[in-house]
């Protein structure tokens, strides 16, 4: 078979992504090697055989793998049609150092839950303008690697905070086209970003980022009917770009904003 090498790599604008890398590889293998960032790994198709304080492990499809930092790994196809991976490099500010021995000790994690929301991070990083979404669902990831790091310590129990809700609706409300990153917002309200985002979707039940996106597709609309182009709406309403409008207001409209305004 021959091989193939196909990557995509970018750095988003979220704060504590390094790096996000998709690639699809066959008959390759990646000597040994480091890195500086904490590596968080999902294999969308075939498996990655790797080995990691001499000791060998292994990536099936259901498996959430975290590989610390400045610990040497390699990494080679366990399986004919090689491997399609996505990885989130992650500085220390949302794993610190004392994690590194238990990652070593355990990297692959087997937790549907985490897989589930990792894919929806990859979803998040993919298109710009999503930075909001994408930092609340890193911020709960990091909360979810770190339980598996750490099982004595007692996980916090949710609990309701609807004054710290409303604060945060009003600064969302205040900064609809601007928009807030969650790190701004959490220091702003003195709230740890996790709970800043469960408080606010607990009170409302919606996420901060789906609010956020509602308010600005309404007023995409307004602006619509009175004859503004599509163009125009989206950097007049906070969307990264026409596209992103479009993507958003057809998933709340129904239909695309040139179809909107043409029924005017």
């Amino acid at each position: 078979m021959a091989t193939r090498q196909e990557v995509t790599a970018w750095r988003p604008a979220v704060p504590g992504v390094v790096e996000v890398f998709h690639a699809h590889f066959t008959g390759y293998a990646y000597p040994m090697h480091v890195h500086e960032a904490w590596t968080l790994l999902i294999v969308d198709d075939g498996a990655v055989r790797y080995d990691l304080d001499r000791h060998e492990h292994g990536t099936p499809h259901d498996t959430v793998s975290l590989l610390p930092p400045h610990v040497p790994h390699n990494g080679s196809p366990a399986t004919p049609g090689g491997f399609r991976k996505r990885v989130v490099y992650l500085d220390t500010s949302l794993l610190g150092a004392d994690l590194v021995g238990s990652a070593v000790d355990t990297p692959d994690l087997r937790d549907p839950v985490l897989r589930r929301r990792v894919g929806q991070l990859h979803h998040a990083l993919d298109h710009p303008g999503d930075e909001l979404e994408a930092a609340s669902r890193l911020t709960f990831i990091g909360e979810r690697l770190t339980a598996h790091l750490r099982p004595r310590l007692v996980t916090e129990v949710p609990r309701a905070d609807p004054g710290l809700a409303r604060r945060l609706r009003e600064l969302l409300d205040a900064r609809i086209v601007e928009g807030v990153a969650l790190k701004e917002a959490a220091a702003l309200l003195h709230a740890h970003p996790a709970h800043l985002v469960r408080a606010f979707s607990t009170a409302y039940g919606i996420a901060p980022h789906q609010y956020l996106t509602s308010r600005r597709v309404d007023r995409a609309r307004r602006l619509l009917l009175e004859g503004r182009r599509p163009g125009e709406v989206a950097t007049a309403t906070g969307f990264f770009d026409q596209a992103h409008l479009t993507r958003h207001f057809r998933k709340l409209v129904g239909v695309t904003p040139g179809r909107y305004a043409k029924s005017v």
